[in-house]
Formats: structure tokens, C-alpha cells, sequence
């Protein structure tokens, strides 16, 4: 096999396979990724796996002599990125040797390979639903709720966004959730056509980083095809292929508080710093932070037995009862930091209740927090 390719797009390529291939595994060959001819159209296919998640990409190229070989994505990834931005790298792959020559300009690597049918199989699936939407929609989706997923093992239904069709009192609309157990992330978009009988899946947490990478066609539109164990996100030059995670995702609707009055107004940059700040003296896992609000008038505070104690105080808005209420400093501070919007609004209830917080007057992202004692 013969080509010649652009570094910039390869170098795109082969990050993206970086992240999906298992850099450590008991079959080397997950390692590698597959690199593919398509001398019909002067392209190559290139496709790695960790056999949970698969992706493909298509990148324009100078087709000289077909062939497919796989090689280590990791080396490959460390050459490419060193050679200089625009060049041109040209690949000669020796099959009966098993060997890839890498050139550009004056640098010449020489590599060892894997035949390519030594590679996984492709991930297929049947799906039962298919719609399409903008990438630039879909990644706010992906993105904002994503702190919230669990990390524990024990409660593997709970690592990754529960994508779903949801009705609401102004339509259907697309939703992600993600709860810990903790907090909880809410986030909406209409519904788009053709997406209300979708089934709903849990995306794994790999394949929603990988979502969220995609600023670079952020203007382009992704088709979305779903069942109940596979989902597949892919444009013209490019797919990921996904196995949902298996288990029933909790009825989080049920933590979602129906009766918090008391509402709170913050400059959202303002609370995340302050909280942050203050949350400094702190060494406890926990980072419990109290916040005593009344009269427009915010004061937070961290004690710790070991370090000392942090004040901060802020002008808000607020002209309900007064109230002291504790939270977890980090799960504050992972909410508010990322808003788009100025202001930060959270409507409370008691010092034992959760608390609802809202991107200004925005309601297509909710979050909620557990109270703690402090």
C-alpha cells in the first residue's frame, strides 16, 4: 500500500482513535488502529476500537497502491504531531515484511505492523430509530450534564448520560440526565423530527467526552441512530459507534423537588470564584460549605479543624425568610462554573431539602443538589 496524506487531518484522525483505543490490553491488536484504502475515491478509512466503541473516519488522500495494515496508534499519533504543520507524510506499507515506512521531508520512520484481519470486526447493530441534529445542538446536551455522572463501579447504570424523549408542557423535547446519587443534570432541546419514538439508552461516559471534542463541526449536522443496545453518531466523513450500557436508569423525576419558594439570585462568575475561594481551607473530601442568606445579603463560610476557617460575602437577591443551608463546595462550584448565562438562580425550600438551581431565567438546564449538616 502506497499514499501520500496531509498531516493536519491525519493528525485529527489520530487523536480521536487515541482516545477510543486501549492503550494497555491483553490483545495488542486493540492497540493499533486499522488504516484502509479507498482508491476509488483518493481516500483512507481509519478505525479504532476498544470493542465497546468503535470509530471510523474517512481523510482525503493521494492513492497510489491499495492495501490495509494496521499499526500502533499511539506511535503513529507521536510521529505524526512532530512533523511540521501542512507537510506532507507519505505511507509504504510492505505486507509480506509487515512493515510501514512513514516519510516527510527529511524524516523516515520504519514501523512494525499487524495484518489487518487480525483486526475486531465491526461493531454492527440493528437500530429502530434514526434522526438527525446539529452538532452544535447535540454538545451542550453531552457537555453540561456530564459532572454529575457516577464513578463508581457498583453503580454502573449511572455512568453515563440517560438520553431520552421527554414530554414537557411546551412539547417534546430531547433530554440528557445524569445524577451521582448527590446532583443531579437536566438538560433539554426540542425534540428533533423524526426523534419522538426513539428508545431511551444510557450513553457510556467515553463515547460523551468523545461528543464533546467535536467543536471543529460544530456547524455540521450528525445523523443519530439508536436501539435499545447500540447508538451511532456519524457525519459524512464520520462515525462512532456505540454499546449502550445495559440497566435500568433510576426514575430521577422523583428527586426533583416540587415545593422550593425561596428564590435566590447570584452573579453565577461571582458564586463559583467565591465558592472556590473560600472552599480553599478545606482538605475534607466532603468540603462542605454553609451559606446564611438573608436581606439581599449572601455569607458563605468553610471551617475546618485542621486548617482554620474562609468568609466570603456577596450582594444578591433575595427578599424571602432567612435561611442557613450546606452544601458540598465542589458540587456547587461544578454546576455554576460551567453556565452560559450572567446570573446563577436557585430556589431553595429548608435546610434539609435539596436545592434547585437554574441557568438565569432559562429553564432547559436544571440542576439539583443535596443539602449537607454543617
Amino acid at each position: 500500500m502506497k499514499l501520500s496524506i496531509e498531516r493536519n487531518p491525519l493528525l485529527r484522525s489520530l487523536s480521536r482513535a487515541l482516545s477510543i483505543a486501549q492503550a494497555k490490553s491483553s490483545l495488542p491488536i486493540l492497540s493499533n488502529l486499522l488504516i484502509e484504502v479507498d482508491e476509488e475515491n483518493d481516500a483512507v478509512y481509519v478505525r479504532a476500537t476498544d470493542l465497546e466503541m468503535e470509530v471510523v473516519e474517512r481523510i482525503p488522500s493521494v492513492v497510489r497502491q491499495p492495501g490495509a495494515f494496521t499499526v500502533s496508534v499511539a506511535l503513529l499519533h507521536d510521529i505524526v504531531r512532530k512533523f511540521q504543520d501542512g507537510s506532507l507524510i507519505e505511507f509504504d506499507h510492505d505486507s509480506a515484511q509487515n512493515r510501514l515506512k512513514i516519510r516527510s521531508a527529511r524524516s523516515e520512520f520504519a514501523l512494525g505492523t499487524i495484518p489487518s484481519v487480525d483486526f475486531p470486526a465491526v461493531i454492527k447493530g440493528e437500530y429502530t430509530s434514526s434522526f438527525r441534529i446539529k452538532v452544535a445542538t447535540l454538545r451542550p446536551l453531552f457537555e453540561k450534564p456530564k459532572f454529575a455522572m457516577s464513578a463508581q463501579e457498583s453503580r454502573f447504570y449511572l455512568n453515563g448520560l440517560y438520553m431520552h424523549i421527554a414530554s414537557t408542557d411546551h412539547g417534546n423535547v430531547l433530554r440528557c440526565v445524569a445524577t451521582d446519587g448527590h446532583r443531579l443534570a437536566q438538560v433539554d432541546t426540542p425534540a428533533p423530527a423524526h426523534s419522538d419514538g426513539m428508545p431511551a439508552v444510557i450513553v457510556p461516559r467515553k463515547a460523551v467526552t468523545e461528543i464533546g471534542k467535536m467543536s471543529e463541526i460544530d456547524d455540521q449536522e450528525l445523523e443519530i441512530s439508536i436501539s435499545d443496545a447500540m447508538m451511532r453518531f456519524a457525519t459524512s466523513e464520520f462515525s462512532l459507534t456505540v454499546r449502550a450500557i445495559e440497566g435500568t436508569f433510576p426514575d430521577y423525576t422523583n428527586v426533583i423537588p416540587k415545593n422550593n419558594t425561596l428564590r435566590l439570585e447570584v452573579n453565577a462568575k461571582e458564586f463559583a470564584t467565591a465558592v472556590d475561594r473560600v472552599a480553599t481551607v478545606s482538605l475534607e473530601k466532603s468540603r462542605a460549605i454553609k451559606l446564611r442568606i438573608e436581606n439581599n445579603h449572601l455569607a458563605m463560610s468553610v471551617r475546618s479543624a485542621d486548617t482554620g476557617l474562609g468568609e466570603e460575602e456577596l450582594e444578591v437577591r433575595y427578599d424571602d425568610e432567612p435561611i442557613n443551608i450546606g452544601f458540598n463546595a465542589q458540587y456547587l462550584y461544578d454546576i455554576v462554573s460551567q453556565m452560559d448565562q450572567e446570573t446563577a438562580v436557585l430556589f431553595l425550600a429548608t435546610p434539609g431539602d435539596p436545592a434547585i438551581l437554574y441557568e438565569g431565567e432559562k429553564t432547559d438546564a436544571l440542576y439539583v443538589v443535596m443539602p449537607m449538616r454543617v
